[in-house]
């Protein structure tokens, strides 16, 4: 098999019925599989008396998002595959530009279709837009959507071009380099696993792509809404997990001081608002992150062992909080 399409699914039975038809019409009964994470919801009856001709893989719990994919494709033998939220309008055609690409260019180890939003079609989708970049601090931005500002799409970013990370939501990349980076990591649970992901690669000098001749319509906040104490405490957690993993040695400690300093701003805005639960959830975030961090130092040393490149220039050198807040840059052009 060329390119097999994974869907992994955790009680989206309505999504599956949903977006499923389109994805198996464009893209190939054959090449469709969906893994299913121990569903409590009628998922599994779902896929066996509706779609029954669907190749299924079924885990015996939910291992989110990370650990899921993993065991996921662990069983799965292509060239590429493409991870899927089940919350994804395909569009006529939408592998054959990445694969085309791919095959054109073998350095590339993952890419990414342009994300549209599926209510607001003419707007970017928030969870990668037309490919996302980095901060100095972490921060994730894209071409398209710069902290919560998210751009209408008139064509500005029809050019294919190199980012730093490609969205989770539709994420093609070559069988072979994820699993030579180690894959997704299953501690994250979910929530900035594919930004690490990607930037193992890019630290190894794989380059990694936004093709937006392919389209896709990306619900989005499908499993938590942007303001859930549990989106909040991952996000920050496992951000400074993954800095802590990837980041160059001589910006360690002055990266994660300035974090530490930002992260408690944070904190003090979600209480002047009054959201006693996302401050908590901040608090708790470090904590978690101070305790777990022990386990990372082997990963950190490996990382740093086979990074064949420091500067990745799409890991950009300001700060997006002061782009955006201070000088009021709200689009990916302003912020050039």
């Amino acid at each position: 098999m060329k390119t097999a399409v994974v869907i992994l699914n955790y009680n989206g039975a309505e999504m599956l019925r949903r977006f499923l038809p389109g994805v198996l019409q464009y893209s190939g009964f054959d090449n469709v599989m969906v893994a299913d994470n121990a569903s409590t919801d009628h998922s599994r009856e779902v896929l066996r008396y509706e779609f029954p001709a669907v190749s299924t893989i079924l885990l015996d719990k939910n291992y989110g998002f990370a650990e899921g994919y993993n065991r996921a494709l662990a069983q799965v033998e292509a060239e590429y595959v493409v991870l899927l939220n089940s919350d994804v309008e395909v569009t006529e055609d939408w592998l054959l530009p990445m694969e085309t690409y791919m095959d054109a260019h073998p350095e590339v180890a993952a890419c990414q279709p342009k994300l549209l939003d599926y209510r607001r079609r003419e707007r970017f989708e928030y969870a990668g837009a037309a490919g996302g970049f980095l901060d100095r601090y972490g921060y994730p931005f894209c071409r398209g959507r710069v902290m919560g500002a998210v751009e209408k799409d008139e064509g500005q970013y029809n050019k294919v071009c190199d980012v730093f990370w490609a969205t989770g939501a539709a994420l093609f990349i070559r069988l072979e380099d994820y699993r030579k980076a180690g894959g997704l990591d299953g501690r994250f649970f979910a929530h900035m696993e594919e930004i690490d992901l990607c930037w193992r690669l890019r630290s190894r000098g794989r380059r990694i792509v936004c093709v937006p001749e392919s389209c896709v319509f990306h619900v989005g906040g499908g499993t938590l809404s942007k303001e859930n104490p549990r989106k909040t405490f991952l996000n920050f957690r496992n951000n400074l997990l993954m800095l802590y993993k990837d980041l160059p040695e001589a910006e360690l400690k002055p990266v994660l001081r300035l974090r530490t300093v930002l992260d408690y701003l944070a904190l003090l805005q979600f209480l002047l608002k009054g959201d006693w639960k996302n401050a908590k959830a901040v608090w708790q975030a470090r904590r978690a992150y101070r305790l777990m961090k022990p386990l990372f130092a082997e990963d950190r040393r490996r990382n740093l062992q086979a990074t064949v490149q420091t500067h990745i220039p799409e890991r950009r050198s300001f700060s997006v909080l002061w782009q955006f807040y201070a000088k009021r840059r709200h689009t990916f052009a302003e912020l050039r």
